[in-house]
């Protein structure tokens, strides 16, 4: 298959292999295509007589094929999944340089292995205990074990700890590394195996070579989601690999995603708390004007501070607009049409609807409930002076967004400045990432007397606020999942967003004649300076087989297009 990211070569095209020269699948080589010189990879290899008039592949690029059979029919399934060329993804299962080092052919998981039972592990962290006994079982065997984390801090991090037990079989794979760095993983994972791998998003695409086991740390994080199209998601790409290529999957964090627990995961939960204690304190009674921390709030941090000890502070504001309440009732606004908490406009961000006074009593002034960093910085100064400051600051408050939540137990109070923002946050996920974010925050808190974590709300009977109090998800994780099913939303059904920037004429014609019965079609709205629509379906596979001719017909005419086959927020 050529290099050439269209649709057009997606079935590949056929040449012959010169006598002198060995290839396989996954095989980097040079072909002619159009009077051009350019890469390829091996997607099959033919015996036959019928060589005649074949253009011969040119040359081999690399001794070490960067997939296999088994590993490409995921990057095929992927491609097709997210209205992808195939080109787009192959790339991706090798490392940034050519693996030069000779050896045997990427892996394609354990060919004789029966499928291992699909599990996550409701924990909290830290997981050095989780990671060390799939290390234990599978290294000593010389098979490898892949564990995904979510950032590269964490790669470091857990390298770092790993090695002190495991030495060089351990190795990690992450941007901040330099191409030849990660060149030489890549060409380590898969000539000699043995390791235990620590790497990001990306490394889920990646040839693992015999890989036993892969962990997934904190699937349900955003980062997991690649950005750019193809918007391919790690955990998706590994469930559907731990199933072709027969290889274990686990995954561990505190609360389980949804798309774990509907493709049957057994999850195994602790039998006492998840995560530590929290303490919720309701907003719901204080005067309007009370200010960002309660008086509950500060008397914790100043008790803190005076014991000499670490406090975090979250603030749901990147991703998240504040929450607003009734200044005359205290009561919290929310659009009377979808429930979503809107923003200052007189029009609701999710839904379109107008918005009017407060639905008890009238009142038509709102005051803020969340506010921003640098904001709440300031705020709690006036109370703790020079004592406050942003992560980076190495203050013993620190105050921070969602990326900034310390690694579990690292801290001795954590507080969550009104977590009402993220309740109402105007997407379908809005319920289960809250309950994600706030379940991090509470983990952050070292386990003992004394330490807890805090969180704000003007809802405190919430379902999400009871399971955080509560400290375990299963509940209400369970009833989203049934909501999900009734409303035909992911997991149980299927979501597509398609984005466009250029002349969107053609695009809703084509796109609605793509889906043709298959789903419906929702838009289009205005995004920024994009026109997006939303399709939603029980399945969308073949919306999705005729959608990709469509797809290459709106670029050719100059038309950026993005489609998100699994979209986060709507």
């Amino acid at each position: 298959m050529p290099d050439v990211p269209t649709f057009s070569v997606d079935d590949g095209f056929a040449y012959s292999v010169p006598d002198s020269m060995s290839v396989s699948v996954g095989s980097i080589v040079r072909v002619p295509l159009g009077g051009r010189r350019v890469r390829g990879w091996v997607v099959d290899v033919r015996s036959s007589d019928k060589r005649a008039g074949l253009k011969s592949i040119i040359s081999v690029s690399s001794a070490l094929p960067i997939f296999g059979p088994r590993h490409l029919e995921t990057l095929r399934w992927a491609a097709l999944h997210h209205v992808a060329p195939v080109a787009a993804l192959l790339p991706r299962a090798g490392p940034p340089n050519l693996p030069r080092a000779g050896g045997r052919p990427a892996g394609d998981g354990g060919a004789a292995a029966a499928r291992a039972p699909l599990s996550h592990i409701a924990d909290a962290g830290p997981w050095d205990g989780v990671i060390g006994e799939l290390a234990a079982v599978h290294l000593p065997s010389g098979r490898n074990v892949v564990v995904l984390v979510p950032t590269v801090v964490d790669v470091a991090e857990h390298v770092k700890a790993a090695a002190q037990d495991l030495g060089d079989l351990v190795v990690g794979a992450s941007s901040d590394l330099s191409a030849a760095e990660v060149t030489a993983t890549w060409v380590t994972v898969n000539r000699e195996g043995g390791r235990l791998l620590f790497g990001t998003r990306e490394v889920a695409l990646w040839s693992l070579g015999d890989v036993a086991a892969v962990a997934i740390v904190e699937p349900g994080r955003r980062v997991y989601k690649a950005p750019q199209t193809p918007t391919v998601h790690a955990r998706d790409v590994m469930r559907r690999r731990a199933n072709v290529e027969r290889f274990g999957l686990v995954t561990i964090g505190a609360v389980p995603p949804l798309e774990i627990i509907a493709a049957g995961a057994t999850v195994r939960y602790p039998k006492t708390r998840v995560w530590p204690l929290v303490e919720v304190l309701d907003r719901s009674q204080e005067a309007p004007g009370a200010g960002i921390a309660m008086e509950a709030t500060r008397r914790a941090i100043a008790a803190a501070i005076g014991r000499g000890e670490r406090v975090f502070v979250f603030v749901p504001r990147r991703g998240y607009a504040p929450a607003f309440r009734c200044v005359r009732c205290r009561t919290l606004r929310r659009c009377p049409a979808c429930g979503a908490g809107p923003d200052r406009g007189d029009a609701c961000r999710r839904c379109g609807a107008r918005l009017g006074a407060c639905d008890e009593c009238g009142g038509r002034r709102f005051e803020p409930l969340g506010a921003g960093v640098e904001r709440v910085v300031e705020d709690l100064r006036r109370s703790f002076g020079d004592a406050v400051g942003g992560v980076e600051s190495g203050k013993p408050v620190r105050v921070g967004t969602e990326r900034d939540v310390p690694a579990p137990q690292s801290v001795d109070l954590a507080v969550a400045l009104d977590v009402d923002a993220l309740l109402l946050a105007p997407h379908y996920r809005a319920e289960e990432e809250a309950l994600r974010i706030l379940a991090r925050v509470a983990a952050a808190v070292r386990r003992g007397r004394g330490h807890r974590a805090v969180v704000q709300t003007s809802q405190p009977h919430h379902r999400v606020v009871r399971a955080i109090r509560a400290g375990s998800p299963a509940e209400v994780i369970s009833e989203i999942l049934v909501e999900r099913e009734a409303a035909g939303l992911p997991p149980i059904g299927q979501l597509m967003a398609v984005e466009v920037l250029g002349d969107d004429a053609p695009v809703d014609k084509d796109l609605r004649e793509a889906v043709d019965g298959d789903g419906q079609v929702f838009g289009p709205a205005e995004v920024g300076d994009r026109a997006r629509w939303l399709v939603q379906g029980a399945a969308l596979y073949k919306a999705k087989v005729r959608m990709r001719p469509a797809v290459q017909r709106w670029r050719d005419q100059g038309i950026r297009v993005r489609v998100d086959a699994d979209p986060i927020d709507l």
